[in-house]
């Protein structure tokens, strides 16, 4: 019984790209168990493993979770918010004259 989903299958676009990585031993034998168990070969298993490390990392990365208690001062301080100060203004000048948007 395959517990794995083999990624590779389900993009349509072509694998073109290499990624070479050297591993401990006992490393390299818990992936070969794991994807035999899983019903997969080494590289779907190890890439599938990745993948989704890669997905939770970056999901991680760009959430925000917040306390209740955080939560109420985040959405407090974006309905009222402060005049800006002198050293806001300060920074947003410095920034204009340094910085060329597009």
């Amino acid at each position: 019984m395959s517990t794995a989903k083999d990624i590779r299958q389900t993009k349509d676009d072509r694998a073109t790209e290499r990624m070479h990585f050297r591993t401990k031993p006992h490393v390299k034998q818990a992936i070969q168990r794991a994807a035999a168990i899983s019903g997969v070969d080494e590289t779907a298993f190890a890439m599938n493993a990745a993948y989704a490390s890669a997905l939770a990392t970056i999901e991680a990365h760009e959430r925000t979770l917040l306390q209740p208690i955080d939560h109420k001062a985040f959405f407090d301080a974006l309905d009222n918010p402060r005049p800006p100060t002198d050293a806001l203004r300060e920074a947003f000048a410095s920034h204009k004259s340094r910085v060329i948007s597009r």
